[in-house]
């Protein structure tokens, strides 16, 4: 199943965010994909803010990986392997033991663990078309 967004103001996003999660439940595991400044802290922060964080939301470039709760029901695992040498280094920080969670996980530069992504993941394909940003959505529901 596929289906595509386009955001023409920031303001849209949270509405956005809001479609994509009801669109892809029950997944909980999303990989984004899309070049540097594309906005995918953006949306990170959008889909969080939707599923109810009140946390600061930011992106984890040196940590590897930041955690936020959600009203206590589960936890949001957000990962941004930009700076990642290789995907031994995801298996160091116990990768697959977050993906074995029934908890969200948000994916920042995906395409380097691609070997490493559940099949059930959703992709989110990010882009820049003039002054729109188009988000690809697919995924596998199961």
């Amino acid at each position: 199943m596929s289906c595509s967004f386009v955001i023409k103001d920031l303001n849209m996003i949270a509405d956005v965010a809001n479609s994509i999660i009801n669109h892809t439940s029950p997944n909980k595991k999303f990989a984004l994909f899309g070049e540097m400044g594309v906005g995918k802290t953006t949306l990170i922060k959008a889909l969080s803010s939707s599923l109810g964080v009140t946390d600061i939301v930011s992106s984890p470039t040196f940590s590897l990986v930041n955690e936020y709760n959600c009203n206590g029901d589960y936890k949001i695992y957000h990962f941004d392997f930009y700076r990642l040498k290789n995907d031994l280094s995801a298996y160091d920080i116990g990768f697959e033991e977050y993906m074995s969670t029934e908890d969200y996980c948000f994916i920042e530069w995906s395409e380097k663990i691609l070997d490493l992504l559940p099949n059930n993941v959703v992709k989110l394909y990010l882009s820049l078309n003039k002054n729109e940003r188009v988000i690809n959505v697919n995924c596998k529901n199961e």
